[in-house]
Order: structure tokens, then sequence, then C-alpha cells
């Protein structure tokens, strides 16, 4: 079962897309599920994330769990968003379902 954050984050994604001229871009699959993820993210002179976009291909955790990553590393520096773990992402979503687990990796990955 998933919580309703997870559910509202599938339902409804934050920041889907694409950067134009990112300043940085990652890219991180899954081969055990088949799960992609690409972030974009833009990153002014002071080193902090101005925007950041993903596209997913994959399950509903793996959507949920980008787009909560997203929201915690806008406005952040680069520095804070290398610090984001999938537990924290996990933790922000209250929880996913043991076997869900391996889909919070992508968005700490890609980052």
């Amino acid at each position: 079962m998933y919580s309703e954050k997870v559910m509202d984050h599938f339902e409804h994604p934050r920041n889907v897309g694409e950067i134009e001229n990112a300043s940085g871009m990652g890219t991180v699959g899954n081969a055990k599920c088949g799960d992609i993820m690409r972030i974009y993210l833009d990153i002014d002179e002071n080193q902090v994330i101005q925007d950041v976009k993903f596209k997913t291909f994959g399950c509903g955790a793996a959507v949920a769990t980008s787009s909560m990553a997203t929201e915690m590393v806008k406005g952040k520096t680069v520095q804070e968003a290398m610090k984001v773990t999938n537990k924290a992402v996990m933790e922000a979503l209250d929880g996913l379902p043991p076997v869900k687990v391996h889909c919070s990796l992508l968005a700490e990955e890609a980052i």
C-alpha cells in the first residue's frame, strides 16, 4: 500500500520536463526493473539549484520518488543536494513498500 504522499506525487508529479541548456544533467537506470530517470539542473553562479526538472520512465514509486527529490533539491546548493539520500526521499514520502525501495535510488544516483 502506498502513502497518500506517494500517490499525490505519482498522480501530480512536480517539476516534470526538461531544461533547455541545463547546467547539469544526470541519467540513471535500474536493470532490475527497467526504470530510467533523467534529471536536469539549472545552477546559478553561487552553485544554487534555481530550477530542476525530471523525466522518469518507470513505475509509480519511481515517478513519486523522482518528483519528491526535485522538490527537496530546488533552492539548495549543489553540495547540499548531493547529500539528499534515498532514505530521506522515502521518509519525505512517508515510506515505500519494501519491494519498491530500489526505486528511490534512481533520484539519489541521478542527482
